[in-house]
């Protein structure tokens, strides 16, 4: 989704013990995953596949071939009902009503001081009725319960109905140069016409499948929303029609290295409620074009005011002359100043050095600006600014 929240403490990066006495979530595909030797984590209450075996390896395979992601954790929320764009035209910052039936918009769902509670990807389902709309919102797992509450809390006085699916779907990627090959063999759905940000009903391998060419890799390929009994046959058969083509399962662990190489920003690193998404970067996201009232629109539209008069930090990529990784949190430095604040970093498989996302003063953010660091427990490890994303891939 745009996106999708991933961020993974140390303790989850490098141990498999779940990180709180609570009971998890399974998704339908856990005994897969076990079956399979996976390193298992807590995420957002979820028991999760981490990696299953190498993550650089599952990283590449991705970027070169194919990938397979168990997404259950994510939330979905249905809207429907005569009034169900109007409504999320009211709660969501983009302007819903304008997405046509089968396309998929991201946006993002604020506070009324702005501040950003998730963002969010909305598909328009095809219509069941003349007079009434479908909807299905994806919010990040972390966020689900937020976005939920603040849909009902938000429809009051609108003819519609915010159901929580969460426990309706499983939710299976399949991301990289040969998805799409992959995902033909098992259905007669037209891919070929399905563009980016688009979803349509269909079957893959006998399995009814909202079909969807959205991803969080940089990379072209699809998420499958299926009913969770059907979960484990549809992973079972895109795994044995990928044997031929270097298909392998991926964990956590690598999606976030991959959205890290795109750019994308993850909540609670790139995105948080003390950022409007004029700070993040992201201000296109908002459409005061659209008719009516929106949650957040005054204190956007000074926010919107405020960075064109006095732009807040940038967010920006900085890429390692060394081989130190950053991580959240740390300092950015420049002339023996705190210049900015790294929010995601990792090894980049793909650049073959680290990498982070940073928000920077404006006066260093320039792509190719000197004399930039970061300090890595007391040390100022030289990094060089440079334009997101880290990687594009060719089309």
């Amino acid at each position: 989704m745009g996106r999708n929240d991933l961020a993974l403490s140390c303790h989850a990066m490098g141990d498999d013990r779940p990180m709180s006495s609570t009971a998890l979530r399974h998704t339908a595909l856990d005994a897969v995953h076990r079956s399979l030797g996976a390193t298992m984590t807590d995420f957002a209450g979820w028991d999760m596949p981490l990696r299953y075996g190498s993550e650089r390896d599952e990283h590449n395979a991705v970027r070169t071939k194919a990938g397979l992601f168990d997404l259950s954790h994510m939330g979905e929320i249905t809207v429907t009902g005569p009034q169900a764009a109007a409504l999320l035209d009211h709660a969501l910052v983009g302007n819903i009503g304008g997405v046509k039936a089968g396309r998929a918009r991201y946006t993002m769902i604020c506070r009324a001081d702005g501040g950003i509670l998730d963002d969010l990807i909305v598909y328009r389902l095809a219509e069941t009725e003349a007079a009434s709309s479908e909807y299905l919102v994806v919010a990040n797992a972390s966020n689900a319960q937020v976005v939920l509450d603040a849909l009902v809390e938000r429809s009051a006085g609108f003819d519609a109905e915010v159901r929580d699916d969460r426990d309706a779907y499983a939710l299976i990627a399949v991301q990289g140069p040969e998805s799409p090959g992959i995902l033909a063999s098992l259905t007669d759905a037209d891919l070929d016409g399905l563009k980016y940000y688009a979803g349509l009903p269909g079957t893959v391998a006998g399995v009814p499948a909202l079909i969807a060419r959205t991803g969080y890799t940089g990379e072209d390929g699809f998420e499958l929303f299926v009913k969770p009994e059907h979960a484990v046959e549809l992973w079972q058969a895109l795994t044995k029609a990928g044997e031929g083509v270097g298909l392998v399962p991926c964990g956590l662990s690598c999606r976030d290295t991959l959205r890290l190489e795109a750019g994308m920003p993850l909540y609670g690193h790139e995105l948080s409620t003390s950022l409007t998404p004029f700070d993040a970067g992201l201000g296109r996201v908002v459409k005061f074009e659209k008719e009516g009232d929106f949650v957040g629109r005054q204190a956007l539209a000074e926010a919107a005011s405020k960075a064109q008069e006095n732009p807040p930090r940038v967010l920006v990529g900085l890429v390692a002359e060394g081989r130190r990784v950053p991580r959240a949190g740390y300092a950015v430095v420049a002339g023996g100043e705190v210049v900015g604040e790294v929010t995601s970093g990792a090894p980049s498989p793909t650049l073959g050095r680290p990498i982070a996302m940073a928000y920077v003063d404006a006066a260093h953010a320039e792509p190719g600006t000197k004399g930039v660091g970061v300090d890595i427990r007391g040390t100022h490890e030289p990094y060089e600014v440079v334009a997101l994303p880290f990687y594009k891939r060719q089309k």
